[in-house]
């Protein structure tokens, strides 16, 4: 399983290279959570939380980003941006995976808010 989310990570960040982001930093971890990818678009940080699911048993991907989750990452990036010392402009973006290629992919930018 946890392959399976190394995958899924490297084929989002594929994918968003692809589409004109360039990666800083793969899973970046404190106390408070972590943060898939770390992106930069422009001027931009994007903050990516990475999901796979392959079945619906559970939900969709995009339902297992919960308001806890959204917290955690809210606070690792918070982290991120004290580490950074500068405060440039940031988005949450959510990278969701239905299977283990670019066609299963649904890019949601401003996926939820600070």
């Amino acid at each position: 399983m946890k392959q399976d989310g190394a995958r899924a990570e490297a084929l989002a960040a594929a994918f968003l290279e692809r589409h004109g982001l360039r990666v800083e930093e793969r899973n970046y971890r404190c106390r408070q959570g972590e943060i898939d990818l770390v992106c930069r678009e422009g001027p931009t940080l994007v903050f990516v939380e990475v999901r796979l699911r392959r079945g619906g048993g559970f939900g969709g991907a995009a339902e297992s980003i919960t308001s806890r989750k959204q917290h955690r990452v809210t606070l690792a990036a918070q982290h991120y941006l004290a580490k950074l010392g500068k405060l440039p402009p940031c988005r949450f973006d959510a990278v969701l995976l239905s299977g283990m290629d670019f066609e299963a992919i649904e890019w949601i930018r401003d996926a939820f808010t600070a």
